[in-house]
């Protein structure tokens, strides 16, 4: 009998997922797997796997029926082997377009926030009792303002848009990007030395891939502006944490703004959870009512596509 499994999720329910499977005539199960071994287990002869987080290896991959598919709930598929899949003839797909617009108001007000010192001035006021605005200058406006974007896709772009009306300089690394295109929406396109000498904030928004590992390591945040801040809302893995951690404590780097990092969830004993200048947030940049809604009915259509034998919308590998 066909098979679809959701090896892991964080929504409140999966009925859209399990109705899409039960019109096909599938057995439908969901798990809350963490591990290769518990992956790979749930996984055995499965011929559509629904996979957040669940490590997807060459061992789970191996397990599953022949032809089948793997439908990402998200952007980034870095949790699937994907040449893995291609050696072993699984299709595999993500759901890229579900929640641009979210992340993009998170990331916008992580790095507003940041350059107004919210987090810093709430802090001093609930334990100093009061202090004098000028008491965390400099403080420039936005017209004085200088915002790096790193990635200009989807949310990157949006970001931009979403920064526009304040009259801040932005400037964008992405090597995939027509500059003029950049230029005719405000953006000017630099290189990724100037862009960190440059900006007062750095967004994040590319993938975690080989290439973008670590992209922000010692030698890269040597070249920030000092009192910089940083927003990361795309992968954890483009910041090296240790890295990170010296930039903040020495004061190259003045705040940063942390929904994902390396590892996830952070260690309770990480110096980011103790820094005073860190604002944390659980990997919910993606999350609304409205984008959960989209990612899972996004993800089901395409699961529906699987059990049909259609050409998948998003597919990847």
């Amino acid at each position: 009998m066909t098979r679809v499994v959701v090896t892991d999720h964080a929504f409140p329910a999966v009925e859209r997922e399990r109705a899409v499977a039960e019109r096909a005539g599938a057995e439908f199960s969901q798990h809350r797997c963490r591990t290769e071994a518990e992956t790979a287990q749930a996984l055995t002869g499965a011929d559509v796997a629904l996979v957040n987080f669940a490590p997807v290896t060459a061992a789970v991959l191996a397990a599953m029926a022949p032809g089948a598919t793997v439908v990402r709930y998200g952007v980034g598929v870095d949790n699937v082997d994907l040449d893995a899949a291609r050696a072993a003839g699984v299709a595999v797909a993500n759901v890229p377009d579900y929640g641009s617009d979210t992340v993009a108001d998170h990331a916008t007000a992580c790095l507003l926030a940041l350059l107004r010192k919210l987090p810093a001035y709430d802090r001093a006021v609930r334990e100093e009792g009061w202090i004098q605005p000028a008491a965390l200058s400099p403080l420039p406006g936005s017209r004085s303002t200088t915002v790096g974007l790193v990635g200009t896709g989807r949310i990157g772009s949006a970001v931009a848009a979403r920064l526009a009306p304040f009259g801040f300089t932005v400037l964008a690394h992405d090597p995939f990007a027509d500059p003029a295109a950049l230029a005719a929406r405000g953006i000017v396109a630099v290189g990724l030395e100037e862009l960190l000498e440059r900006s007062h904030a750095i967004s994040l928004h590319l993938p975690l891939t080989d290439a973008t590992r670590h992209l922000l390591d010692d030698a890269a945040l040597a070249r920030v502006r000092r009192g910089a801040v940083l927003v990361n809302t795309a992968r954890g893995g483009l910041v090296d944490t240790g890295a990170l951690v010296r930039a903040l404590q020495d004061g190259r780097l003045g705040a940063a703004a942390l929904d994902v990092t390396e590892p996830e969830p952070l260690p309770a004993d990480s110096p980011l959870r103790r820094l005073p200048g860190v604002l944390l947030t659980p990997h919910a940049a993606y999350f609304s009512d409205d984008s959960v809604a989209d990612l899972q009915r996004l993800a089901a259509e395409e699961v529906e596509r699987a059990l049909a034998g259609r050409p998948l919308r998003c597919r990847v590998a």
